[in-house]
């Protein structure tokens, strides 16, 4: 639809804007090209990070084939992979780094990690939520794509990715920090799980809570004093509906 891809143009865009925040940060905490050509090769070299881009591939790779949704097991691909992108990768995935990042906020360290980090979530969210929106529209339009056999690979999937983020997080974390370790990082992970499983209509699995008071409120839009600072936050959707015959 033209809607959704004028969406779909804008997300690049903040896309775009994330890769250069974190280009940024990158230059700033590895000021020696050998150490950040290092961290970029991290996808080759640790085990933790390789899995999760093989993840990636498994699920979604496949939809580099589609050129037209012709099929109903076209259809039915192009959504597995729509699920993958909302509910593992933007859901999940991006999910537990946010975790980190605002561990070190609940420290009082890395702040301006951590305010950059916000926009990041603010728009990632947004992109879930297109993303699981374009899912509800595709279940209205053909119910049967949405099967027991679906369930049970979107729940297999998601599962995978819950292990592959918390291998990550041995790795990033070792043997845990003060607030954050291998088995409240699981339970996190499983919490969000369940929360994309939720979302999706399908039945949780894990029935685990958040434990990190730290992210309860992340959700909630932050109000800036603008005689301080400059407001970054805005409004992110509408409620009711636009009529365009309507006269401007």
């Amino acid at each position: 639809s033209p809607e959704a891809r004028l969406y779909l143009s804008r997300q690049l865009f903040e896309e775009a804007v994330h890769v250069q925040f974190y280009l940024t940060l990158l230059d700033t905490y590895l000021p020696d090209p050998a150490d950040r050509a290092a961290a970029f090769d991290a996808v080759e070299n640790i085990p933790s990070i390789r899995e999760k881009a093989q993840f990636c591939f498994k699920w979604m790779d496949s939809v580099e084939k589609i050129e037209r949704l012709e099929t109903r097991a076209d259809r039915r691909r192009f959504l597995l992979n729509l699920i993958c992108f909302a509910a593992c990768i933007e859901g999940l995935f991006f999910y537990g780094a946010f975790a980190y990042v605002y561990w070190f906020r609940s420290r009082g360290l890395l702040h301006g990690l951590a305010t950059g980090t916000n926009w990041v979530f603010r728009d990632e969210t947004m992109h879930m939520n297109f993303a699981f929106e374009v899912v509800d529209t595709v279940r209205k339009e053909e119910p049967e794509l949405f099967d027991d056999a679906l369930r049970q690979q979107v729940t297999d999937m998601l599962k995978e990715a819950v292990e592959a983020e918390l291998q990550f997080g041995r790795d990033l974390c070792g043997e845990g920090l003060p607030g954050m370790n291998t088995e409240s990082m699981r339970q996190y992970l499983e919490c969000v799980a369940d929360q994309r499983l939720t979302r999706l209509g399908f039945a949780p699995v894990y029935g685990s809570e958040n434990p990190f008071a730290f992210m309860e409120l992340q959700g909630v839009q932050e109000l800036t004093n603008f005689f301080e600072r400059r407001p970054s936050a805005y409004q992110v959707a509408v409620e009711g509906s636009v009529d365009l015959d309507e006269d401007f």
